[in-house]
This record gives structure tokens, C-alpha cells and sequence, in this order.
């Protein structure tokens, strides 16, 4: 690597110097099969700075105990700490107030449990739910078993030969029997950048509630919820250079207010008889049992160090490498990119001719490199391009343009390799 590549101006006052992020990150250091690691596969999960490792090793090592629940210096020590990680997070999201944020395990969780607390109880015979047609697994099969229970109608936003949503097509969709609209802020398998406020500016003036699943976004682009407007938002601690098992729901209170518990047990209550149950205040209402509090604390310290950072200049250097890594791989005649929006988060998926996504993953693998293969849970996304699986190498903070050389070296050789 060269210091052109390893420092570059942002603007006129900011220097981003992605080898400074580099040394943060110690997995970064390590070799694979005698490699120096090129690790891009940040959309399956990024790598965690050593600032978030300390953090939650601090948590286990001085301050281990339950929340809410203790009156001795543990537990409130644990507590603060606990609860001060949502305030940094309701801050990231600009939501009003941390009674918005709720811990869960992740966005699955968090989908599901809107599915299973909002949308099933208010749906009925012949309603309609709406998602797309690019959606990760755990943005569907909530849906599919909400509807099939109340016989109810789940339609598809279709997608166009780029991964663009057909918006006319949305608009079609929507009907008087609309209930919710829960779709993707950026796609994990194809990278698009979907127009999520207009999306959410025509449900609502339909009186539709709109979920996002923000777990491709927060890494990589502002995101403000009460800009956006929407009525639920969801992402992963994993994805956000956080701990796994840690997850968020935001939600507008009214909204949250609404719903029963999504799982009944300590903490979430504030009476309980064997006559009735009374509930905890928001947000504890949906966070029943011992929490990820480790989890939670590192997630705190994730934002921290984002923030640090910035987020727009991190979609800035993130925006370099999709580019550069777009012209170099558009020089190989027999690879096609699958998905070519013009608006991407730094997600790179391809096709290459006669060569299956498993050998490509493979063999990169022996180079250093590791890039994801398979369907990445969006199989309709798969079908609708009539392939079985593609080849993604997505990008991060600490990635570098001489890291995207190697990859593409790697098919290359592929490429000689298997004719």
C-alpha cells in the first residue's frame, strides 16, 4: 500500500487515515492460509474495534451483574452503564426519546417482533401487508406467517434488471386493505439504496405504518428516524462494528404503547397476581429476562467510535472503494455485477461465467481473501436473476484499494485456473 491510498483528504478539514483504522481492528492483523487477511464481507458482519473489545471485557471483569433489579454498587454501576448506551444510541438515530429504543437480540428479533406484536393482532381476513421483492429472509417469513394465520394477502414491490424497486408498481399496490409496509433500506445481496422516505411519505398519506430494515444502513449512512418518519426501524449491533446477539427497535411510542409483550418474564412487568399482570413503562415493556448487557455496552462503544470517525466520511471512503472496485472488476470480460443501482451502499455482488460462487469463494479464501457466497438469504433476489447464488465482496471503514487489487488478482488466477 502506498500513502496515497492509505491517507486521503474528505474534505478541507478532515483527513481520513484508513491505516490509523486499521491498527484498531487486531483481526486485521492476522494471516489466513499464510495471507495477510483481506476481510470483505462486512455485510454478513464488520470486524470490532479493540476500544468495543475492551469494553464489554471491562463489563465481565468490574462491573458483572444484573440491571434494574439491585440495590448494591454492581448493579447500578452496571445499570448506568446499560442505560447510558441507549441514549447513545437513541442520539445516533436522532430518535425523541430512549423509551423508542428497545434492546433486542437483533434484527430478526426486532421484525419479529413487530410482526408478532403490532401487525397479527390488527390484521384481518383480506388485509394486505407489503414488502419487496429484495428482501432478506427475516423481512419475509415474519410476514408470510402474520398473513397465513389471518389469511391474510402479502404483496411484493418488484424489482427492475438493476435492483432498482419499480415505485409506480408500490403505488399500485397500495389499497384501502393496507395494513403495514415493512421494506429494506439497503439491500444486503445487491447493495441498492432504496427511496425509503418517498416510500414512507405515500404510506402515510394512506395511513400506513412503515417498518425499515435498517441492518445495511447505519453503518453506512446518516440515518435519522424522526427525518425519515418511519413508525419502526430496525438494525444489528454486528453489523455496526458492535457485538453479536445484540440488536435495536426503534419505534414511535404511541406505536409501542399499543402493543402487548412480546415475551412475557422479569423485568417487563410491574405487578404480577396470579389474578393479572401489570407492565413495566416503555422501554422495558419488550425486554423481558436478563439482557445482552455486555452486548449492549460494547454496541454503546461501537457508536462512540463511529461517531468519532464519522459517519459521512466513512460513506465517503466506502463510496471510493465501490467505485474503484467497480471499474477494476468491470475489466473482466466474463464477470457480471448483480446490481447496478445508481444509489449502493459498498456492496459488490457478481456472477462469473462457468465458475460456480462456492469454487470462487474457495479459492480467494487460500488467497487471504474473504468475500461471502451463496443466496445471502434473499433467495427471490436470486431467482429473479435466474441464478442460484453470487459472489459479494462488501466494503468497510478499515478496507483499502490495495485490498480490492488482491481480490481481483485473485479471480484473475480463478480465471486462469478454471479456463
Amino acid at each position: 500500500m502506498n500513502s496515497k491510498e492509505e491517507i486521503s483528504v474528505i474534505s478541507n478539514s478532515t483527513i481520513y487515515n484508513v491505516e490509523a483504522i486499521r491498527n484498531d481492528f487486531p483481526i486485521l492483523q492476522t494471516t489466513v492460509h499464510d495471507n495477510p487477511l483481506v476481510y470483505l464481507d462486512n455485510a454478513a458482519t464488520t470486524q470490532k474495534p479493540i476500544s468495543v473489545i475492551k469494553e464489554a471485557q471491562k463489563y465481565y471483569s468490574t462491573m458483572n451483574s444484573n440491571i434494574h433489579r439491585g440495590v448494591h454498587a454492581l448493579s447500578q454501576v452496571a445499570t448506568e452503564a446499560y442505560e447510558t448506551a441507549r441514549i447513545k444510541i437513541k442520539k445516533f438515530i436522532n430518535a425523541l426519546g430512549k423509551n423508542e429504543i428497545i434492546f433486542t437480540k437483533g434484527t430478526t428479533e426486532s421484525i419479529n417482533l413487530v410482526a408478532q406484536s403490532y401487525v397479527r393482532p390488527n390484521l384481518q381476513a383480506g388485509d394486505e401487508v407489503i414488502i419487496s421483492q429484495m428482501e432478506h429472509h427475516s423481512n419475509i417469513v415474519p410476514w408470510q406467517l402474520a398473513c397465513k394465520e389471518k389469511n391474510a394477502k402479502l404483496k411484493i414491490i418488484p424489482i427492475d434488471d438493476n435492483g432498482d424497486l419499480i415505485f409506480k408498481d408500490f403505488e399500485k399496490l397500495i389499497t384501502d386493505r393496507t395494513k403495514f409496509v415493512s421494506v429494506v433500506y439497503a439491500s444486503n445481496s445487491l447493495g441498492t439504496i432504496n427511496p425509503v422516505k418517498k416510500i414512507i411519505d405515500l404510506a402515510h398519506q394512506n395511513n400506513i405504518p412503515v417498518m425499515l430494515d435498517a441492518a445495511q444502513a447505519v453503518n453506512h449512512l446518516p440515518v435519522d428516524v424522526q427525518d425519515l418518519d418511519c413508525d419502526f426501524l430496525a438494525f444489528s449491533g454486528h453489523k455496526l462494528y458492535g457485538p453479536t446477539g445484540i440488536g435495536i427497535l426503534y419505534g414511535k411510542v404511541n406505536l409501542l404503547d399499543s402493543m402487548p409483550p412480546y415475551q412475557g418474564g422479569g423485568d417487563m412487568i410491574s405487578k404480577v397476581t396470579f389474578k393479572e399482570t401489570t407492565y413495566n413503562e416503555l422501554p422495558h415493556k419488550f425486554e423481558a429476562g436478563t439482557p445482552n448487557i455486555a452486548g449492549a455496552i460494547g454496541l454503546g462503544e461501537a457508536i462512540d467510535y463511529i461517531s468519532k470517525v464519522g459517519i459521512e466520511n466513512i460513506s465517503f471512503h466506502e463510496m471510493n472503494l465501490l467505485e474503484y472496485a467497480t471499474e477494476a472488476v468491470s475489466d473482466i470480460p466474463s464477470l457480471k455485477i448483480i446490481g447496478t443501482s445508481k444509489e449502493k451502499v459498498s456492496v459488490l455482488s457478481f456472477v462469473l461465467d462457468d465458475v460456480h460462487p462456492h469454487d470462487i469463494g474457495t479459492f480467494l479464501d487460500f488467497e487471504g481473501v474473504a468475500i461471502r457466497t451463496g443466496h445471502h438469504c434473499t433467495q427471490p433476489v436470486m431467482d429473479r436473476y435466474n441464478i442460484p447464488a453470487t459472489s459479494r465482496a462488501s466494503f468497510a471503514m478499515y478496507n483499502t484499494k490495495a485490498e480490492i487489487n488482491v481480490l481481483v488478482n485473485g479471480l484473475k488466477k480463478i480465471i486462469g485456473v478454471f479456463g
